[in-house]
């Protein structure tokens, strides 16, 4: 085992895709509290650091869907991991050194963002406003949701061996979830009723509108599906965690965890009977 994560890290020292990522977080964890800083001198008002510190929830589950996918297909086009299991390593500790190795490019990249935008953003903006747990059980909550994303791309690449179409499930697949994930939070938050107004029609009378109950929301057990949806898919936590309006960040970890278990488990099963050519 010690051998293969060797190896597979050798390889991620050389490998261009987890560079671009890197790369990408630390210019937008620079660039974030930079730009909060010059708004906030422009517009004379205070912006907290912790306004836009999460954002790179969102953006996490896009680079690791294009990392894992190349990562793991480089090796299955260059026959390494048929080569692997040929000269006696075993199948579950070829897909376990992917998935580590895959878990750590995902947690670099996303330190390659807090760091400088914590660093950079308390000299600017100052200290964070918010409770320092808060702070730290969002970071704790965005990095177990980082390993629920390696688990399933991972997943997927491994039981898949051409590498092209396993890119397409995983960056279609994160960005279908990403919109649903949005539509979601958009049915979430429509108002229980609308609010009643005034106004003055054309001929100049005043005119009152009373509330009504808005049509669009959601209520009973087709609430509870959605909330359940909204805490469950990594893409809706994801939203939850940059806005910084996760509940229970515990739960939202625990789901995460519950999804890395799920794929691993699921991937280890089929990958010991897949038919490597």
């Amino acid at each position: 085992m010690s051998k293969l994560l060797s190896a597979d890290f050798a390889r991620l020292k050389k490998d261009k895709v987890f560079w671009i990522g890197m790369i990408f977080m630390l210019a937008v964890g620079i660039l974030s509290p930079v730009m909060n800083y010059i708004d906030m001198n422009q517009g004379g008002y205070k912006i907290p650091l912790e306004s836009s510190f999460f954002v790179y929830a969102v953006y996490i589950g896009i680079l690791l869907s294009a990392f894992c996918s190349l990562f793991v297909g480089t090796e299955y086009s260059d026959g390494t991991i048929r080569n692997k299991i040929v000269i006696g390593h075993g199948r579950i500790q070829v897909y376990l050194s992917h998935f580590l190795v895959c878990s750590a490019a995902g947690l670099l990249m996303c330190a390659a963002y807090f760091l400088p935008a914590g660093m950079i953003g308390t000299c600017l903006l100052g200290f964070f406003q918010t409770d320092i747990q808060v702070i730290l059980g969002l970071i704790l909550c965005s990095v177990i949701m980082s390993l629920a994303f390696t688990a399933v791309f991972t997943m997927v690449a491994m039981l898949n061996q051409n590498k092209a179409l396993v890119a397409v499930i995983n960056m279609l697949g994160v960005f279908i979830l990403l919109f649903g994930a949005i539509y979601i939070r958009a049915k979430l938050y429509e108002p229980k009723v609308y609010e009643g107004y005034v106004y003055k029609d054309e001929s100049g009378e005043i005119v009152e509108v009373e509330e009504e109950p808005n049509p669009n929301y959601l209520s009973g057990t087709k609430r509870e599906v959605y909330t359940f949806l909204y805490d469950v898919i990594p893409t809706c936590q994801s939203l939850q965690i940059t806005s910084m309006e996760a509940v229970s960040p515990w739960r939202l970890a625990g789901y995460s965890a519950a999804i890395t278990i799920a794929a691993t488990g699921a991937g280890l099963f089929f990958f010991r009977k897949k038919d490597i050519k």
